[in-house]
């Protein structure tokens, strides 16, 4: 719940800027921490929510792009950055960090899973034994730049299409 002293930073409210002493400059937006909020939502690196949202798209668009026959395990990485783009386009806010981490998960487990099950198993148990942290890095650090990358350029189209002439 917002407390009352606590705004949104997207919303200007030039009376409120005034009453806080912000006189003279209409208009005038105040950080989300100058009201003295240690920690509210406004000001949150992370958040939660937002994040199992992403996530669960993320896993769809690796599961979708995974699906596509030629390009197989590439198109995971493709959906990857489709979601990441999406979030970036439709997001008023950053959210590299919670985009990051939900295609770092969700590449590392699908490229773990898919290891497993696409081997002749006790090679594969011995395989993912072995070298599973490796295979998971791997896969992680790949969905981690896929999902940036897809993001950054998601906020910088919508960057050019807000932005006034």
């Amino acid at each position: 719940m917002q407390r009352t002293d606590e705004r949104d930073p997207s919303t200007v409210d030039v009376q409120s800027d005034a009453d806080a002493g912000v006189q003279g400059r209409p208009g005038a937006e105040r950080s989300p921490n100058a009201a003295g909020s240690a920690g509210g939502s406004d000001s949150a690196l992370f958040a939660p929510k937002a994040f199992l949202g992403i996530l669960v798209a993320s896993f769809a668009g690796a599961v979708l792009g995974g699906g596509i026959p030629v390009v197989g395990l590439f198109g995971r990485f493709l959906g990857l950055l489709a979601v990441g783009f999406a979030v970036g386009l439709l997001s008023g806010r950053r959210r590299y960090l919670e985009v990051g981490v939900a295609g770092a998960v969700v590449s590392a487990l699908l490229l773990v899973l898919s290891t497993m099950f696409s081997l002749f198993a006790p090679f594969a148990i011995d395989l993912v034994a072995r070298y599973g942290l490796a295979i998971a890095g791997v896969g992680a650090g790949a969905g981690l730049l896929a999902s940036v990358v897809g993001h950054y350029f998601g906020r910088d189209l919508r960057d050019g299409l807000t932005r006034e002439i």
